[in-house]
Order: structure tokens, then C-alpha cells, then sequence
């Protein structure tokens, strides 16, 4: 009967301990990258009842939910992103929940730790935006012309050409032509004159046409002079290709129209947008043609996963010892990254409910043996004293 009263004890702390572990598989339904965890009992010897020797992580993923949020990052398989807090220690998570610090290093969004990448030899680093922050000026070298200036203009322009220098500073060009003359044994020419917004004149050069309309050879190119600082810069000017009525022409019957394309050049360009894509590399978008490449995301795989346990809710710590290796998305067992994404816990509310009706018939069984060990002994105690 004593034994009984023990072995009812030991039920009532074991299912009151698994209720724990049932209560926070609940609690952390909505947490991302959560996993469930399942308690496991184990017989005393002796038939002395029963105790919790601990827990056993659920291995399932969560579903993947889309965020829209550049740097949430989801892992479509079995690797986990690789943390590291200030102290250098290593953490591991499912959580791709990340945001960019001020320091522009990319870190986990609550607890701030540093999210790895890994390099080409396989070495660890925190993930920055170092050297992707702004994307240099790149000077423009050639601005392409089209349009017609009519045999009876007076004079045609396009202004407002809006031309880079090394530095990334603009300048506003304007090309005007001048009236027809007459070439040398047919056809016609114009006057090309080009000038900044200060109304410097920064180029200039004739424009020669057959009778026929098209550009003679050797006429349809001019170069600009721009004096940026101390130096200078050259950018040249496209009217067409001559002998063709591609670019510029000068037909009869069409009225003067000018207009320019310059062909490259930019300003110092800011990130625009951010993503990840399948295997983990950051992607910098500065502008619909300029793009970069950053770091990729580390990952990381257990050979034991249903024996960890996690810290913190959505953690893995200390638990290097049981990593089975280092690796990026795409390779071996990790699986691939899904950018704008997170992955939600892996919790079945129908399990855990199941579970804690479970625990409660256990712990009311316990309950009841205790009972019944205590009335027995009662009985035993009081049948003694009256003999």
C-alpha cells in the first residue's frame, strides 16, 4: 500500500511535467521556426513508479508562410541558419526572421545575434552589406540622336540631356542645329552646336546629308567636352548611320523632331531592393539594369536532430558537438532558402489537445490510487488501533 501511495506520487509529478511541456508546444503555437517537443517517461526500477528522463524534439517542419519581407528566409529542408552572439558562441535556428541593423549587418530579430555566411573555403562570417551599400557613378560615354531636320528648318534642338561624370554628378546638354546650307556639289549641311547648362559651348560639328536624306560617310559623330574638376570628359554624339535612314534624317515633308538616348552612365546608385534566392545569396537590386551578389547564408545540420533541445523558444544552443556539418543551400542535406518567407512552428493543435486529455485521465488515475492507498491505510491504521 505504501509502495502504491509512491508509485501514485511519482504519476502526479511525471503528468504534471508533461502538462508543462504540452502547455508550452501551445503557448508557442504562433512562434516561427518553433518545434514541438514530446516528454518521455521511463519505469522506475523495482516497479517504483515513473518519472519524466526528458524531452524529444519534433523533427516535421512547419509550413512555410509568405511574408513579403526581403530578409525573412525560410529553409525548405533539414538546415538550420547559424547565429553568433557577441561572445562568439554559435546558435542555431529555423527562424529566418532577420532584419538589418545599423551597423548594416544582417541579425536575427530577436535576439540580435549576428546571422552567418559562409565563404567559398567554407568559413564562417557575420553577413554585411559592406561594399554593397552604393553602387559607384558610372560616367556616360554615348548619347544616340534621331529624328529629322527638315530641308526648310530654321533650326531644331533637343535640350535637356541629362549626362553623368565620374563623380555622378549630372549636366544638362543641349543640341541645336542651324539652317541648311548648301554642301559642296549636292545635298545640304547643318551646323551642330552643343552647350552645358551654363550655356558654354562644350561641342560642336557639321552634319552633312545627301539630296537623298541620309547621312554622308564620314558625317553623323561628334564628340562633347565636359570639364569635370581639374579633368575633362569625353561623351560622344550618335546621329546614325550614314548611307541608312537609321538615326537622323533630312526628308522633305516631315517636320523638324530631335530626339536624344543617352546610351549608359548613372549616378550613384542606392539599394532599391533586397531578396534572397534559392541558394541562400543575398541579391542587391540598385535599379532595373544594376545588380550585385552578397554573401551567402550558412546552414547547418544535426545527425541526431530529435535529441536536441531548444532554448530561448526557436534556439539551438551549445550543442556544436552534435553538428554534423557546415554547408550552404543547394548542397548535400540542407535543402534550399525561400526568400520572403518564414517558416510557423510544426505544433498540431488536435495533437496537443489529444495529448493534455491524455494527461488529465493519468493524472486523475494517479490522483484516484493515492486515494485509495490513503483510505486503505486509514482502514489499516484504524482497524490496529481498535484490536
Amino acid at each position: 500500500m505504501f509502495q502504491a501511495l509512491y508509485n501514485s506520487l511519482s504519476g502526479l509529478f511525471s503528468f504534471s511535467k508533461s502538462l508543462d511541456t504540452v502547455s508550452n508546444n501551445v503557448a508557442n503555437m504562433n512562434t516561427p521556426g518553433f518545434r514541438g517537443s514530446d516528454a518521455f517517461f521511463e519505469n522506475l526500477a523495482g516497479e517504483h513508479g515513473t518519472r519524466i528522463v526528458g524531452s524529444g524534439l519534433r523533427t516535421t517542419a512547419g509550413d512555410l508562410r509568405q511574408t513579403g519581407n526581403a530578409t525573412d528566409v525560410a529553409v525548405d529542408g533539414a538546415g538550420y541558419f547559424v547565429l553568433r552572439d557577441s561572445s562568439g558562441g554559435l546558435h542555431y535556428t529555423r527562424a529566418g526572421q532577420f532584419i538589418i541593423d545599423d551597423r548594416g549587418v544582417l541579425v536575427d530579430s530577436v535576439s540580435r545575434y549576428d546571422v552567418m555566411s559562409i565563404s567559398s573555403n567554407g568559413q564562417l562570417s557575420q553577413l554585411n552589406l559592406d561594399g554593397l551599400r552604393t553602387l559607384d557613378a558610372k560616367p556616360t560615354t554615348s548619347v544616340r540622336l534621331s529624328g529629322n531636320l527638315s530641308p526648310t528648318s530654321t533650326g531644331s534642338s533637343a535640350a535637356d540631356i541629362k549626362v553623368y561624370d565620374a563623380a555622378g554628378s549630372v549636366h544638362t546638354l543641349k543640341v541645336t542645329t542651324s539652317a541648311p546650307v548648301a554642301s559642296v556639289g549636292s545635298g545640304r549641311t547643318y551646323r551642330v552646336t552643343v552647350t552645358d547648362e551654363s550655356g558654354a559651348q562644350v561641342g560642336s560639328g557639321d552634319l552633312r546629308f545627301s539630296t537623298s536624306g541620309m547621312l554622308e560617310t564620314g558625317s553623323g559623330n561628334l564628340e562633347v567636352t565636359l570639364s569635370v574638376g581639374s579633368s575633362t570628359q569625353k561623351v560622344a554624339l550618335g546621329f546614325g548611320t550614314p548611307g541608312t535612314f537609321t538615326g537622323t534624317t533630312s526628308l522633305s515633308g516631315l517636320t523638324d523632331s530631335l530626339t536624344a538616348t543617352v546610351e549608359d552612365g548613372s549616378p550613384v546608385l542606392g539599394i532599391n531592393a533586397l531578396a534572397f534566392d534559392s541558394k541562400g545569396v543575398l541579391q542587391v537590386t540598385y535599379s532595373s539594369t544594376e545588380k550585385r551578389q552578397g554573401a551567402q547564408l550558412a546552414l547547418a545540420a544535426f545527425q541526431s536532430e530529435s535529441t536536441l533541445e531548444l532554448s530561448s523558444g526557436r534556439m539551438l544552443s551549445d550543442v556544436d558537438s552534435q553538428r554534423s556539418e557546415l554547408g550552404r543551400a543547394g548542397s548535400s542535406v540542407f535543402g534550399s532558402i525561400q526568400g520572403g518567407s518564414l517558416e510557423m512552428s510544426n505544433i498540431d493543435l488536435t495533437q496537443e489537445f489529444a495529448d493534455m486529455l491524455i494527461i488529465q485521465r493519468g493524472y486523475q488515475a494517479s490522483s484516484r490510487v493515492m486515494t485509495v492507498s490513503n483510505e486503505m491505510i486509514e482502514q489499516l491504521y484504524n482497524s490496529t488501533r481498535g484490536g
